[in-house]
């Protein structure tokens, strides 16, 4: 790559006590009111469910859950590894809850969704990285709302044996795996993973069932460059990752990575258009953009998409 400049505020990767800077207005959502939404949380807490929405503290909880929609984070709330963006508690997880699977489908039931995202931490101490959780859930899910799409977002699986092939093998209409940002950052951004690994996850998923959507997202504001984010695109295409998702990174809290700074609309704007000129079906590509943030609209979309393009006449 070229045109590759240092970080706008290296100081501060190191600064565990680092201020997030105020949002610009683009940016701020309002707090969560709604009646749905105090239902959504407690289906959640009824089923003994955990959501990426809280754990995250992603900010579009109020939308989300007003319109009954919630990601769901299987495998316990406590995560093996210490990324430098997320707010998921780390530590050393309990037990894989067994029932887990059958409250996961019972609340897509009871919810009526059309289609559900489900994610989970890192478990890196399970022998398939809990893969065969994945699995359980896609297949009660299949069972318990047949109408209901799938859409998992899965960690790495530190590249165990077996662990995609499983995971592939239930079924899911969309398997995501997040880049979450350019190689340059991962030493301190994402130190327990590593890009080339993920990029090859996703190009295997495409390869076990070619057609699974497959989809990534990355974050924005944390000292990549343009350069850098255009090779990211070209990377995923590469792989045959249909779906790519940008938004703006948010510091959970000050002893996380601080932001670089705010990207703006038209920023994002323009990412899109250079996606979608590079072959991806999709491009979601906004400040409050997140890997489940209207995936049931957006997995409509992909499924558009790729009718329109078998539907073109060959080149001749």
């Amino acid at each position: 790559m070229t045109d590759i400049r240092p970080l706008r505020h290296p100081e501060k990767r190191n600064n565990p006590e680092s201020p997030s800077p105020r949002k610009p207005a683009w940016i701020r959502v309002k707090a969560p009111t709604s009646a749905a939404y105090g239902e959504t949380k407690r289906l959640m807490r009824d089923k003994n469910l955990h959501t990426v929405c809280e754990e995250a503290s992603c900010p579009n909880i109020g939308e989300c859950w007003s319109q009954k929609h919630a990601t769901v984070m299987i495998l316990g709330d406590i995560c093996t590894r210490a990324c430098a963006f997320c707010n998921v508690r780390t530590g050393k997880p309990g037990a894989v809850d067994a029932m887990e699977p059958d409250n996961l489908a019972m609340a897509a039931s009871e919810m009526g969704l059309r289609h559900m995202v489900i994610t989970s931490v890192d478990r890196d101490d399970l022998d398939d990285g809990g893969a065969g959780q994945f699995a359980r859930c896609i297949e009660r899910l299949r069972d318990t709302a047949p109408e209901t799409t799938i859409e998992v977002l899965t960690p790495d699986f530190r590249g165990k044996e077996g662990a995609l092939e499983t995971v592939i093998a239930a079924g899911p209409d969309v398997f995501n795996h997040n880049l979450e940002t350019v190689p340059r950052l991962y030493q301190s951004i994402r130190p327990g993973a590593r890009y080339f690994n993920s990029l090859r996850l996703l190009d295997k998923a495409k390869h076990l069932d070619p057609g699974v959507f497959t989809k990534s997202g990355i974050m924005v504001g944390l000292g990549e460059e343009r350069a850098e984010v255009l090779q990211i695109m070209d990377d995923l295409r590469s792989a045959n990752v249909d779906f790519l998702t940008i938004g703006q990174y948010l510091q959970p809290t000050t002893r996380h990575a601080p932001i670089d700074r705010f990207v703006t609309p038209e920023e994002f704007d323009e990412y899109r258009d250079l996606g979608l000129a590079k072959g991806f079906l999709r491009v979601a590509s906004t400040p409050l953009t997140r890997s489940s943030y209207h995936a049931d609209r957006d997995f409509a979309a992909l499924q558009q998409a790729r009718k329109s393009q078998k539907l073109k006449p060959p080149v001749s």
